[in-house]
């Protein structure tokens, strides 16, 4: 979860052109209309500057009636399915399409709206009057539908929504492919259809892969601060056919296999970083159009690299050309505030027991994956979404039916979406980040489970920075923090992270965790990074995380790609390289990730020592890896660690990376005799912080 108590943006938020005070009629049609008299329009506090001037007062509201607007789009079965909560291609649909109307070319409109009294689109080509083109509203659906003629794509609009209360909202369009870049808040039309991809390998590979059985090394990337352009347009940032070549580039270079994109959906304040969203189809503006983000999977797809996007279904801001108050009245979000808002983050909450809210979200992840293919979905905030009295006091939040605090509109919503992405089978994935002991958050939901594909592993998070951040006099007390986690890593699917929200709001970056002068801390990390990738689940870092980033993640700069040249960062990134790549080459690193047969303790309790030695296995056995990390500064000149069986053991890593046969011993054989439970050992001179990884046929 990450920076939630910012506001969404600027509360005050800018409507775009609007109207000069000439009413025009440009884009409409001129024909027979029927007339509805509405109350003066009062202008909200949610509106301001420009979109203020166009909530002029107005005696007549002008409605289309059905004869002059036949439905084009909004069939009858579509609004049952809709109103059922299972159109799950509603974005099809719903929001602007190029459609044909009388023969007349246009744009379609369509919006969900239930309580409002009249929609009318807003653009400009009517000069932003807001009585210029109003929407029909289709029978028991609360859906308004509208065409305006020759219009294109490219253009912005919002709806304007006439409240019972005599108000005027203008609000983006939910259902939008496109927005302007800020401070601009109108949506814009725009065209997704006939993208030329040429991922077709990717994806058939990945429909043939089982899931599970695949190593996953995950650079988590904020497009926006990986690098800048020495440019002043839109502050510097790449655009995503820039970010594509390069970092599809950096990822095979290192060796990662999937890269996941923070605040991808269209959001107001980059201080956010993506996670308050205004636009949930909208890829943001920041760095280019649909196609151009289209163009970025493609390519990452083309050179091998899977794409995962983090996803907000917990919450939105209140931003006044979002979500909240859509129609006037609490329309996505829970009516009663201590259900409907985060007392902490100031956003609301989406309501989960309306089916065509929960037809949005559904449809929204579906379209992620069908239309932009991509590979996965982080979920945030999942627990925030689960828990009725999430950062709430007693008093403060409303039981369910049955006394208890779980969320059982929720539940069932995770219940229904991740069984509709299982049900594609086609290798793509949903990942909780939930960070409580819920349980079952992986299981399938006819074992009562959520059916997540992986979970973060947040609990193994806390415990390994808490234990590298420690003096190494005084890890010895502390062992146990490292060895927890593996008694529950079976329990769900893992994924362990060391993700942005570690190196933010004074945490420190991981190289300024670890305790030392300069050369023992990227020592320390070297360990640290070497038990991670050795212990059971798929893997997640944080871009720079990889060199040794100094400072704190800042949304608004660049990392600090100059320290890939100094000795101690280079080493670093080269240590990482190595073992990003010794991940990728040896199956016993993630193919039995969530079975006891993939993972073997050697010696669990050296506290003295501080000294963690275990074994991990593939299927097959035959390329078995002993693991050893010293987590002190002292060395073991007599070391020997207790091994299964005899034969040859092949050091392929150390503190240092991949071992090079040509400059160091790599070949030791087990002699008899028993050794940390073990009826073999290895005599092994182990450095101070040292680390050696061997190889060996568990027969």
């Amino acid at each position: 979860m990450a920076r939630k108590k910012l506001t969404g943006g600027n509360a005050k938020a800018d409507g775009g052109k609007v109207s000069t005070g000439k009413k025009t009629a440009a884009g409409g049609r001129k024909t027979k209309t029927a007339v509805k008299k509405t109350t003066a329009v009062k202008k909200t506090a949610e509106t301001s500057g420009k979109a203020a001037a166009a909530a002029k007062p107005t005696e007549t509201a002008v409605q289309p009636t059905v004869e002059q607007l036949d439905p084009v789009f909004i069939t009858e079965l579509d609004r049952y399915l809709f109103g059922a909560g299972r159109h799950y291609k509603i974005y099809q649909k719903m929001g602007a399409h190029p459609a044909t109307l009388h023969g007349k070319k246009g744009m379609h409109f369509a919006v969900w709206a239930p309580h409002a009294k009249a929609v009318s689109i807003v653009c400009d080509r009517n000069q932003w009057n807001t009585e210029a083109n109003y929407m029909l509203p289709l029978e028991d659906s609360g859906i308004y539908e509208g065409f305006i003629e020759n219009m294109g794509f490219g253009e912005i609009y919002k709806f304007a929504i006439h409240t019972q209360a005599g108000e005027i909202l203008y609000k983006a369009d939910p259902y939008g492919y496109s927005a302007e870049f800020r401070p601009g808040t109108a949506s814009k039309t725009a065209d997704i259809s006939n993208f030329p991809w040429h991922d077709a390998a990717w994806m058939s590979k990945r429909a043939k892969t089982p899931v599970f059985q695949q190593p996953m090394a995950i650079y988590e990337c904020h497009l926006g601060s990986w690098r800048k352009k020495d440019r002043p347009e839109k502050n510097g940032f790449y655009t995503y056919r820039e970010a594509a070549e390069e970092l599809a580039e950096y990822c095979n270079d290192m060796g990662y296999t999937h890269v996941e994109l923070m605040g991808i959906a269209e959001h107001p304040l980059d201080a956010s970083w993506g996670y308050q969203v205004t636009g949930y189809f909208a890829p943001t503006a920041r760095y280019g159009d649909p196609k151009d983000f289209m163009y970025f999977v493609n390519y990452m797809h083309q050179h091998g690299i899977g794409v995962i996007l983090d996803w907000v279904p917990a919450h939105f801001p209140k931003d006044a050309q979002g979500l909240a108050d859509f129609d006037g009245t609490p329309t996505y979000e829970y009516a009663d505030p201590r259900m409907g808002e985060h007392p902490d983050w100031g956003t609301k909450i989406f309501d989960y027991s309306k089916n065509e809210v929960k037809n949005f979200l559904i449809g929204n992840a579906l379209y992620w994956y069908d239309d932009y293919h991509i590979d996965g979905l982080r979920v945030d905030a999942v627990a925030s979404m689960l828990y009725l009295d999430y950062g709430r006091k007693a008093g403060e939040w409303v039981p369910n039916k049955y006394g208890g605090n779980g969320n059982l509109d929720a539940i069932e919503f995770f219940k229904h979406l991740n069984s509709v992405i299982k049900g594609r089978k086609d290798g793509t994935m949903i990942i909780a980040e939930e960070s409580t002991a819920w349980p079952k958050v992986t299981d399938a939901p006819e074992n009562d489970g959520l059916g997540f594909t992986y979970k973060w592993n947040m609990g193994w998070m806390h415990d390994f920075l808490d234990y590298m951040k420690l003096d190494p006099y005084f890890r010895k007390g502390a062992h146990n923090m490292m060895t927890f986690g593996m008694s529950y890593a079976t329990s769900e699917k893992f994924i362990l992270v060391l993700s942005h929200d570690e190196v933010v709001h004074l945490k420190c970056s991981m190289i300024n965790k670890m305790p030392g002068l300069e050369g023992d801390k990227f020592k320390n990390l070297k360990c640290g990074y070497l038990f991670m990738f050795g212990h059971a689940g798929k893997k997640l870092l944080f871009m720079g995380q990889d060199f040794g980033q100094y400072h704190e993640w800042d949304e608004k700069v660049s990392l600090d790609w100059y320290l890939t040249k100094e000795p101690e960062n280079h080493s670093l990134q080269m240590f990482m390289k190595d073992l990003l790549h010794l991940y990728r080459k040896y199956p016993a690193m993630w193919e039995l990730d969530d079975s006891w047969d993939g993972f073997e303790w050697i010696n669990a309790n050296d506290s003295d020592r501080s000294i963690f030695s275990f074994i991990r296995k593939d299927k097959t056995g035959k390329n078995s890896l002993v693991f050893v990390v010293n987590m002190t500064p002292v060395e073991r000149a007599d070391y020997m660690v207790g091994v299964p069986v005899k034969g040859s053991y092949t050091l392929l890593f150390d503190e240092n990376g991949a071992v090079d046969p040509k400059k160091k011993k790599a070949v030791y054989h087990a002699k008899p005799g028993e050794c940390d439970g073990k009826p073999f050992r290895v005599e092994y001179p182990l450095p101070a912080y040292g680390c050696a990884v061997f190889r060996f046929n568990y027969s």
